[in-house]
């Protein structure tokens, strides 16, 4: 395996790229989403590990170009890109290949299935979600039964995962100042040294 420091270069290669990109339906870019995320993990004194994953959660959007296939949903006259389908699971499945953690390709891997968990159990929710995300949740499999929400709450990270869904929600401001990328360098090659 290529070393740490050539595995992060290779994934904030893909962030950077990102600032390119708008962010599916919104007035910011997918690197300022991405950036935006790991902010309000960090403020919330979050572990290494979630705060990484919240930085990398959207990594699946853009990691396999050639592969993806984009969800198109119709907004009144027009059909709108929504994002990448199964991106969550291309995310950490990429990362898992790079040898990121366990609990980081989990949270990845999760952040769809939190907002499915989250509409089912907080109509409130739903109402706050963008546009853009309540077109996709229709591809993603919409709200959980009652009982696949009982099922998530069994989950070992399930407050970690519902915590980043509401993070991933709330990193959709425009102007907002935060750290750049390269803050997160040493933390995500600390972290990938350290793996087994």
């Amino acid at each position: 395996m290529e070393l740490p420091e050539t595995r992060v270069t290779a994934v904030f290669q893909l962030l950077e790229n990102g600032s390119k990109q708008g962010y599916i339906g919104e007035d910011i870019s997918q690197l300022e989403h991405a950036l935006q995320a790991a902010f309000y993990a960090t403020q919330a004194q979050s572990d290494n590990e979630t705060v990484l994953a919240a930085l990398l959660h959207d990594i699946g959007q853009f990691c396999s170009a050639k592969e993806l296939r984009h969800m198109l949903a119709s907004d009144s006259d027009k059909w709108i890109d929504v994002g990448v389908v199964g991106h969550e699971k291309l995310g950490a499945e990429y990362l898992r290949r790079l040898g990121f953690s366990n609990k980081v390709c989990e949270l990845v891997e999760s952040h769809v299935v939190a907002k499915r968990y989250l509409t089912a159990t907080e109509p409130e929710y739903y109402a706050g979600l963008s546009k853009a995300s309540k077109l996709s949740l229709k591809f993603q499999g919409g709200p959980f039964t009652p009982e696949e929400a009982r099922a998530f709450e069994q989950d070992p990270f399930f407050q970690e995962k519902v915590q980043l869904r509401k993070w991933d929600d709330a990193a959709k401001v425009v102007g907002l100042e935060t750290p750049g990328l390269e803050t997160y360098w040493r933390l995500a090659t600390k972290h990938l040294q350290a793996q087994p």
